[in-house]
């Protein structure tokens, strides 16, 4: 494995291109918007003096000789499903074709290309350069090749790797999303403020970061589209709080719109 593809520029799609590139890999990063390989390419070049990083708008072109390739859109089933049957349709044979989803059906994603077998999730986490964990979600044919190639994968870019089998939001969503919106919930009820929940949460169970702190670094869109899916799929106790989607339909999206559960400056830090 020489060739990774990642597909789509934002927050997850930058972090995974990073350690890739860190890691030795020919990385080639594609993203309709011109102006998200550019913000790309700037974080990219932060933490990089020299890469072998191509940036292109084509995803035709992009996935042309990869022997990876990472879908990292947002979490919407139909755009996954469309981008993975042109990834299928435009890579090579060999390739793996993995999604960062960290919610989603790896085997409904794989029904819409030819090579199932080689289709599998690989769930990062924000921000990659720093977390050590990859989920590695298999679909229903998967094959044990692929699975073995992840991991080998996830060992080269300095990753520990865990195997769950398919299942709504696998293991580690399930789990923070529950976290988290009982914390929204708390928030709501005024059990206590935003800051002393967070806090209890850091120093009562040592948790590095609070529950409503990382739902606005996740960006609380995002968390609203878990917790929908997670509702649909798992059923009641996901149903999102009413103040996430309150915040949402204000444009309170979290640190990425500088205002969520905290407000932030232009640099991100909290105010």
């Amino acid at each position: 494995m020489e060739r990774i593809t990642i597909i789509g520029a934002g927050t997850m799609g930058k972090g995974i291109a990073l350690v890739c590139a860190q890691a030795g890999f020919e990385v080639i990063v594609q993203d309709i918007q011109q102006e998200s390989l550019d913000k790309c390419k700037s974080y990219i070049d932060r933490f990089l003096d020299a890469g072998n990083i191509r940036y292109m708008t084509s995803l035709e072109e992009a996935v042309a000789s990869s022997d990876l390739v990472i879908e990292a859109v947002l979490e919407i089933m139909d755009l996954k499903k469309s981008i993975f049957k042109t990834m299928d349709q435009f890579s090579p044979r060999h390739a793996i074709l993995a999604t960062n989803t960290s919610t989603m059906s790896p085997t409904e994603i794989a029904s819409h290309t030819s090579r199932p077998e080689k289709c599998i999730a690989l769930h990062f986490f924000n921000p990659v350069h720093k977390m050590k964990l990859i989920e590695v979600v298999t679909g229903l044919e998967t094959s044990k090749e692929t699975v073995k190639a992840a991991f080998d994968f996830g060992s080269k870019i300095g990753k520990e790797c865990v195997k769950i089998n398919e299942f709504p939001g696998f293991a580690t969503s399930r789990m923070n999303c529950l976290i988290g919106n009982e914390a929204m919930n708390m928030v709501m009820e005024g059990v206590g403020s935003i800051a002393d929940i967070d806090q209890a949460m850091k120093l009562g169970l040592n948790h590095p970061m609070g529950p409503l702190e990382l739902a606005d670094l996740v960006g609380l869109d995002s968390r609203l589209r878990n917790m929908e899916y997670l509702h649909k799929t798992l059923g009641e106790k996901f149903r999102p709080c009413p103040i996430l989607q309150k915040y949402v339909s204000a444009g309170w999206t979290g640190k990425k719109a500088g205002r969520g559960f905290y407000q932030y400056d232009e640099r991100g830090n909290k105010i």
